[in-house]
């Protein structure tokens, strides 16, 4: 009954899809659009995340980004964790921020990163001050960013400045035979339209790499993309350890998925038609106009999404077949499926329920329009299933241990 009436619904707001898309974002003095407009409070290193929960909880509207690192690393595994924290900092979705470290100079790092956008930025060291102090002075500072950021006011936008990412999880054959298919539709319009769609998921284009390269705009990009994709890889195998179970998970292969290929080319299905245009390591900054962009990156549904916030996308398009339910702290993501068994039993994850068009009820251009739809009100404004639900997973991708 509930999934008769989501369908409905869905059907319904389906039929403005062919109308011109009317957006708005909130604009940032360095140019780029956001569409939510955050205040973060964002800890350096594990140490610091007590002080930024507790600024959080004192001022309404501040975000905290607790996480496990920034303690020891070094190499590209520091650096890895420097680009997430001041991308998620320098995300358009975000006015301002408050870099919280133990000490002083890491936390001037990530502030600078993040003061490059032109943003305000405050910073404070838990040395010499203690949690209490620092949590007295940095909600002072997060209390009048958070009042500033009220004021802002969303304007009109365009398709192209947006950046954007998708990417499926808790895959089934439902994804490959039609959530897949009508994203890579969706992918293919918005990058017609001018914005930037950023994917990944090194590990799980297994059997399909070929296609991808094959996509690639130039004999460059060809290359750069098969080395990344071949040291991903020769990394895991140099672990000398099976993955069934991990790739496919078990959910893939209880929902009928039994090899990494598999996976693979229904995987693909989303990334819809269009060349690449530009391949990228973790987290690197994607901007506006870049067409359709890979990032070697983890498959790991938070990990993943965290990557794409840092990259600079505002908003991430996520398929899923047999019900995965994780946010973002900072970017909505629009929960896409077609598993009728999901939309019944997971109805309050999902944004865009398709099994219809799994059934032949429908054909892919109305599936096209029902994403679209919600897009353009998830881009003005509409909450997520996710954002509703609290799922505010950030997760920093880790290369190695610490020293």
């Amino acid at each position: 009954m509930a999934m008769a009436a989501m369908r409905n619904a869905s059907r319904a707001r389906a039929k403005k899809a062919g109308s011109a898309l009317q957006l708005t974002g909130y604009r940032r003095t360095s140019g780029a659009v956001g569409v939510r407009n955050h205040v973060v409070v964002l800890p350096v290193d594990d140490l610091s995340n007590a002080a930024a929960e507790g600024v959080a909880r004192l001022i309404n509207g501040a975000v905290a980004l607790p996480h496990p690192y920034g303690r020891l690393q070094f190499g590209e595994d520091l650096e890895l964790t420097f680009r997430t924290l001041s991308g998620h900092g320098a995300n358009p979705n975000v006015y301002g921020v408050v870099v919280i470290g133990i000490e002083p100079r890491w936390a001037e790092r990530v502030a600078e990163g993040i003061a490059k956008t032109g943003k305000p930025v405050e910073l404070f060291s838990i040395e010499r001050h203690g949690d209490l102090g620092t949590i007295h002075m940095a909600s002072r500072a997060a209390y009048r960013l958070v009042q500033e950021a009220s004021e802002v006011r969303r304007e009109p936008i365009s398709p192209s400045e947006l950046v954007t990412s998708i990417k499926c999880g808790e895959s089934d054959p439902t994804l490959g035979l039609a959530g897949n298919p009508a994203l890579g539709r969706v992918v293919d319009r918005l990058v017609d339209m001018g914005a930037s769609v950023i994917f990944g998921e090194t590990s799980e284009l297994t059997g399909g790499e070929h296609l991808i390269a094959g996509r690639c705009a130039t004999p460059t990009l060809r290359k750069k993309f098969q080395e990344m994709y071949d040291a991903y890889i020769q990394m895991i195998e140099d672990q000398g350890v099976d993955l069934l179970g991990s790739q496919p998970t078990e959910g893939n292969i209880r929902g009928g998925l039994s090899t990494i290929e598999e996976k693979a080319l229904g995987n693909i299905q989303k990334t819809g038609t269009r060349p690449v245009s530009r391949v990228i390591g973790y987290a690197e900054p994607v901007g506006p106009g870049q067409g359709l962009v890979f990032m070697n990156s983890s498959s790991a549904g938070a990990e993943y999404v965290t990557l794409c916030a840092a990259a600079g996308s505002v908003l991430h398009f996520f398929t899923t077949g047999q019900g995965n339910v994780v946010g973002h702290p900072l970017i909505p993501v629009i929960k896409i499926s077609p598993n009728p068994i999901t939309c019944e039993t997971m109805s309050e994850h999902i944004d865009v329920p398709l099994p219809d068009l799994l059934l032949g009820e429908i054909g892919l251009d109305e599936a096209e329009g029902r994403i679209m739809n919600v897009f353009e009100r998830t881009v003005n404004g509409r909450k997520t299933a996710a954002e509703l639900l609290r799922h505010n997973e950030f997760v920093i991708t880790k290369l190695y241990p610490s020293a």
